[in-house]
């Protein structure tokens, strides 16, 4: 009569593991740094990263995201997102190709995150996107001008606002002193001439 024993080592497992992870992961921008583009058109640099342990070895499997601002100087992957999700090679490497500008010419931002395991990174890569030569942008006064518009009715609401909550403490105050009168005067919005 034999007996058989079943013995687990589940726990051995994430030790392990554990012992392979290294402390820390960087990510080193390998392309894309300060590249110029134009508006409209695919960066003439594809922004490239390399994902890279504490020792400076390659790390395979990392995730790594690259993500572009919701407004402004942006543009979309090829994928058509403003997100590009893509999986580190056996030299560590991952290249967002295929990126296209919009139409608006300044410092474009390329977020960049990686993820091993627990671990994590982040940097930016800063790219230039111009507008073609002898093509109108508009300046700051103009965007100015345009968003003068709701500001006036922000700035028109705080000063009701508050002349309300002068008129509520005046109002409450008991005093022997003769009452207050708050009024608005004339209210008169436009350009400066």
């Amino acid at each position: 009569m034999g007996l058989c024993f079943l013995i687990s080592f589940d726990w051995l497992l994430p030790a392990a593991l554990a012992q392979d992870l290294p402390a820390r992961i960087n990510i080193i921008v390998v392309e894309g740094e300060g590249a110029t583009s134009s508006v409209r058109q695919r960066v003439s640099h594809d922004p490239v990263v390399k994902i890279e342990d504490d020792d400076h070895s390659p790390i395979t499997g990392a995730v790594v995201t690259f993500a572009l601002p919701v407004s402004g100087t942006s543009g979309e992957f090829s994928n058509g997102s403003k997100t590009l999700t893509l999986v580190t090679d056996k030299s560590g490497l991952a290249a967002a190709h295929g990126l296209k500008t919009n139409e608006v010419p300044g410092k474009l931002q390329i977020y960049v995150t990686a993820s091993y395991h627990a671990l994590r990174a982040r940097t930016l890569i800063n790219q230039l996107v111009e507008a073609a030569p002898g093509t109108k942008t508009r300046g700051p006064e103009l965007q100015t001008s345009k968003s003068g518009g709701k500001w006036k009715w922000v700035l028109l609401g705080l000063a009701a606002a508050g002349g309300a909550g002068a008129g509520v403490y005046f109002g409450t105050r008991t005093s022997s002193s003769s009452p207050v009168s708050i009024s608005t005067g004339a209210v008169v919005f436009g350009s400066p001439r």
